[in-house]
């Protein structure tokens, strides 16, 4: 599923991109989830990292689409963006922060199509897998291969990545179950570790390659090795 915010101050316009959108999903299959904003500030204050695609007016009353594009910059790098405009002169400055694309209004289904069939296309060749992290600091959008390790902390879970410590309310039975199958082994009680960082392995000792220490349970060893083994294996 992909998950497209429209923000516009006009909300016919909304409406009739909604409904668009809907007509894609129809033709084509892929299910997309539709968030309408009226305001680039309703926008920034209640972002959702889960957010894959924005469609962007840039001409709206409260904060215009540019200074929004700008402050979504900041919260997120990666989600695409696709301006909407009547006026022609906006187009290559949206490019700055940068955007996908940017569209002329009135917008017809034709192009709407061949822009998420550009976004879907370029988003399935560069997709990395990524995991949605909500505490009271905010909602936090991680991609699974900047994770080192993750371990419990005060009965919560603290994720530990290449830039930060991210705290998160889940259970380590839940983490386990939702990384199964995606390069993270449970090796502690306490600890589920991603083993494209582990650098090695001495007794109970695992050595990760940003140079921290985690335990390995003498429980866990055995099946541990085993997935390690596995792991290193392919690269072999």
């Amino acid at each position: 599923m992909i998950h497209i915010a429209i923000c516009d101050d006009e909300k016919d316009f909304v409406q009739h991109l909604a409904g668009l959108v809907v007509h894609y999903s129809k033709d084509t299959g892929e299910q997309i989830k539709i968030t309408p904003f009226y305001d680039g500030m309703n926008l920034i204050e209640n972002y959702d990292p889960s957010i894959d695609l924005i469609f962007l007016d840039i001409q709206m009353r409260l904060l215009d689409g540019l200074h929004t594009a700008e402050r979504l910059r900041q919260m997120d790098e990666n989600v695409g963006l696709i301006f909407l405009t009547t006026l022609t002169q906006y187009g290559l400055e949206g490019y700055k922060y940068p955007a996908t694309n940017y569209i002329i209004k009135p917008l017809k289904y034709a192009r709407l199509k061949a822009e998420l069939d550009r976004f879907l296309a370029r988003r399935k060749r560069d997709d990395s897998p990524s995991l949605v992290i909500a505490n009271d600091s905010g909602k936090y959008k991680i991609p699974l291969k900047s994770i080192c390790f993750v371990e419990t902390f005060n009965r919560n879970l603290m994720f530990h990545t290449e830039q930060e410590n991210i705290i998160s309310y889940k259970s380590m039975k839940e983490m386990e179950r939702e990384l199964s199958g995606k390069g993270f082994v449970r090796c502690h009680t306490s600890y589920l570790v991603n083993l494209f960082y582990i650098k090695g392995v001495k007794k109970l000792d695992i050595e990760l390659i940003t140079g921290d220490h985690i335990p390995v349970s003498q429980p866990k060893r055995k099946e541990f090795m085993e997935k390690l083994t596995d792991y290193w294996g392919n690269f072999l």
